[in-house]
């Protein structure tokens, strides 16, 4: 019953619509239908790869999802949100097949004489025989549109930069030597030789090569008979290093070092080759990034996890102009000379 996925906790809308689905008929019986009405949430919330993500993907990619209706708020008792209506079939009519129809009902509506707790509106019944009109026709209209599948989907691609550090033994990157947890539990004697070592070098010279820097400072370590272990002398190294776009990359094995704080991550559309979305939309503006190629998606095994959202209000949004510049400043200056009258009365 659950087995696509499984929400955070303090959300279940979508457990509800998963236990509906459970029990539709079977095709090969007539199949049903269902509606059920939920808030918001279940149609964008969670990331690629999470439980949200997970269930709108079975239930579009196994074309349950017929039509989601978009409805007026104050339309309950408890609550004044806006809420839509599912209606989903697992016996599709042939020219609903692949496709899903957004409607946007949010202004058909009515003012009540009297409200009952939140609900101050109410659907009248020639709004709602339009509604159904709207569903039933399948047609494309400002009110009514109809999208395939893949339209809602995406690929979140991890995109990483390399590490760039300038290394430096002066006299405030030694004082944070001791800072570093590791250090701190070597002995007395063993950090002494260790801030030995290090004033040892040149202070004044700013390397930006770690792998040069890396090796004069072990041969000043092994001078003093300094020894540590990896994690000490990776504690060390930090406390020694700052991140610079200037100094060489970083290697590691003959590879770039990924840098965690430029992390950052793409949805590129579904259907649309991630190498030639990243070509164009990434290299541009930072020619020295890759795609981490070991993020592949857990179902279809390619690069890039899958996930599904349904941004149902940007479809439907009209971009509304603003007022022109005189006629705002016209306004300022009548708010004003208002506000100069008023005081001219308070001081007379």
């Amino acid at each position: 019953r659950f087995g696509p996925g499984l929400p955070r906790v303090s959300d279940g809308s979508l457990l509800f619509l998963l236990h509906l689905v459970s029990k539709m008929r079977d095709p090969r019986d007539g199949g049903s239908r269902i509606g059920i009405i939920l808030n918001g949430s279940p149609l964008f919330t969670g990331g690629a790869g999470s439980g949200e993500s997970e269930i709108r993907r079975y239930l579009l990619q196994n074309d349950l999802v017929e039509a989601i209706v978009a409805l007026p708020t104050d339309m309950f008792y408890n609550t004044g949100i806006a809420t839509y209506v599912w209606i989903l079939s697992n016996h599709k009519a042939a020219a609903r097949q692949g496709k899903v129809q957004l409607i946007d009902g949010s202004q058909h509506y009515a003012k009540m004489r009297k409200s009952l707790g939140s609900k101050r509106q109410y659907i009248t019944e020639e709004q709602i025989s339009e509604l159904v009109r709207l569903y039933g026709s399948f047609e494309q209209t400002a009110q009514s549109k109809i999208f395939p599948i893949d339209a809602f989907g995406y690929r979140r691609i991890t995109v990483e930069r390399p590490l760039r550090l300038n290394c430096q033994t002066s006299a405030e990157r030694i004082g944070k030597v001791l800072e570093e947890k590791a250090l701190q539990k070597l002995d007395s004697a063993a950090q002494q030789h260790l801030l030995a070592a290090l004033h040892a070098m040149d202070a004044s010279v700013l390397h930006r090569n770690r792998e040069q820097f890396s090796k004069l400072l072990k041969k000043a370590l092994t001078a003093h008979s300094v020894s540590l272990s990896t994690p000490e002398l990776k504690a060390l190294m930090s406390a020694l290093s700052e991140r610079d776009p200037e100094a060489d990359i970083c290697m590691t094995k003959g590879r770039p070092e990924a840098d965690a704080g430029l992390r950052d991550n793409e949805n590129v559309p579904l259907g649309e080759s991630v190498y030639d979305y990243f070509q164009r939309e990434v290299i541009p503006h930072v020619p020295d990034a890759w795609i981490d190629e070991s993020k592949t998606d857990a179902q279809d095994g390619e690069v890039g996890i899958v996930g599904f959202e349904i941004p149902f209000n940007r479809h439907f949004y009209v971009f509304q102009p603003p007022r022109p510049l005189a006629e705002i400043d016209r306004d300022l200056k009548a708010c004003t000379d208002r506000i100069k009258q008023m005081i001219e009365g308070l001081s007379a």
